[in-house]
C-alpha cells in the first residue's frame, strides 16, 4: 500500500480530483488523504464517497501552532506552511509506515511504487527540479521540489520532518530571503544535513514546464513514453502542471508564457490533463451542479497585446502557452 496525502481548497478541486483518478486508472495500491483547506471543498469530497481517499477537515487539522501564525500568511503561504504537517499527521493518525506528499497539480501516468520503492532502507525521499539550463531557477526557487517527497516512520525520517516543521512555522513566505523561499528552499542541504536522504533517480518522476524542453514523448500501446540522450525511452510516472491556469472563453494557459512545450508534449500529455479535468468537472457537477473547482479565470491580456497573436490564436485555437479546450480534445 502506497500511502499519499495531498492539500487543495476549492480552487484547485478539478486539479486535485484528476490526479486522484490519475491514480486509480494506474490500478495503484494506494491510498490518498486529501485536506481540505474550505469547507466546500470538504463537503464536496466526502459526497464524491472516494473509496481510495480520506477526507481531512481543517478542524481535524490545524494545531495551535498553525492557528497562531495562519493570519500573518497568504492562503498560498499557509499551504506551504502547512505542507509538512500534513505528512505528520498521516503519520501519526493512521499509523502509517510512510507517507508522500502530492501536489495537487499532478497528474500519473503509471504506477508510481517505482519511485517510492527507491527509497530503500533510507527514510526521505526528494525530488530535484532538473531544471533545463535555460530555466535554472535553483538559486532561488530551491534544488528539490516539494512536489512528490517521501518520509518514512523511522527516527531519522521523524527527525528531518519534524525540522522541516518547526522551519515552516518559523518563516515561510512567498519571497526570496536570506536564502529561504517558501517551504521549498529548505531542502537544499537535506543530503549532507541529515542522514538517510535520497534523490530521487528515476527521470519519469517530475517532468515540468521547466524541463520538458529536454524530452521528447512517444505513446507506445497506451503508455507515454519520455526519452532524451541521457535516459533512453522509459516510462513518464507523472507530470507537474506548474503554473497551467484556467482562462476565459473555455481557454487554458497551460503553463506560463516564459516555457516553452515541444509539441509532442502538448499532444500527448497536456491533452490528457485536459481530458482528466474535463471528467473530474464532470464528477464535481453531477454532486453539485453551482460548485468551484478553479481558480478564477484569467483574462487573455497576453493573446490580445497583438493582433497576430490574436489571429493565430483565432484560427489555430492554439497559440505558444495558451489552447482553446476543445482544440486538444
Amino acid at each position: 500500500m502506497q500511502n499519499f496525502c495531498t492539500l487543495f481548497d476549492s480552487c484547485y478541486l478539478s486539479r486535485g480530483l484528476a490526479m486522484y483518478n490519475s491514480l486509480v486508472g494506474q490500478e495503484a495500491d494506494f491510498h490518498l488523504y486529501i485536506f481540505a483547506f474550505d469547507d466546500a471543498c470538504d463537503a464536496l469530497l466526502r459526497r464524491l464517497n472516494l473509496s481510495h481517499a480520506t477526507i481531512i477537515s481543517l478542524d481535524e487539522f490545524e494545531t495551535p501552532e498553525l492557528l497562531a501564525i495562519k493570519e500573518s500568511r497568504t492562503p498560498g503561504e499557509y499551504c506551504w506552511t502547512c505542507t509538512s504537517f500534513t505528512i505528520w499527521h498521516c503519520i501519526h493518525t493512521f499509523s502509517l509506515d510512510h507517507c508522500t506528499y502530492l501536489d495537487a497539480d499532478l497528474l500519473f501516468f503509471a504506477d508510481p511504487k517505482v519511485l517510492t520503492d527507491e527509497i530503500g532502507e533510507k527514510s526521505v525521499l526528494i525530488t530535484a527540479h532538473r531544471y533545463s539550463p535555460q530555466y535554472d531557477q535553483s538559486g532561488d526557487s530551491g534544488i528539490y521540489c516539494v512536489q512528490f517527497v517521501t518520509f518514512r516512520n523511522t527516527d531519522q525520517g521523524l527527525a528531518v520532518l519534524r525540522w522541516w516543521m518547526n522551519a515552516c512555522l518559523e518563516w515561510c513566505y512567498n519571497r526570496f530571503e536570506d536564502g529561504k523561499f517558501g517551504d521549498q528552499k529548505y531542502l537544499d542541504d537535506w543530503t549532507e544535513r541529515f542522514e538517510g536522504v535520497h534523490v530521487l533517480e528515476h527521470r519519469g518522476g517530475g517532468i515540468a514546464p521547466w524541463n520538458a524542453v529536454d524530452y521528447s514523448c512517444v505513446n507506445a500501446n497506451g503508455q507515454v513514453f519520455i526519452q532524451n540522450a541521457g535516459t533512453g525511452k522509459i516510462p513518464l510516472v507523472f507530470y507537474h502542471f506548474h503554473d497551467f491556469r484556467y482562462c476565459i472563453d473555455r481557454t487554458f494557459r497551460l503553463t506560463a508564457e516564459q516555457y516553452y512545450l515541444p509539441d509532442d508534449m502538448i499532444r500527448l500529455v497536456y491533452s490528457t490533463y485536459i481530458k482528466a479535468l474535463s471528467s473530474a468537472e464532470s464528477q464535481i457537477l453531477l454532486i453539485d451542479p453551482a460548485a468551484v473547482f478553479h481558480e478564477q479565470p484569467m483574462v487573455l491580456k497576453w493573446i490580445k497585446v497583438s493582433l497576430s497573436r490574436r489571429i493565430q490564436f483565432g484560427l489555430r485555437g492554439r497559440y505558444k502557452n495558451y489552447t482553446k479546450k476543445n482544440a486538444l480534445t
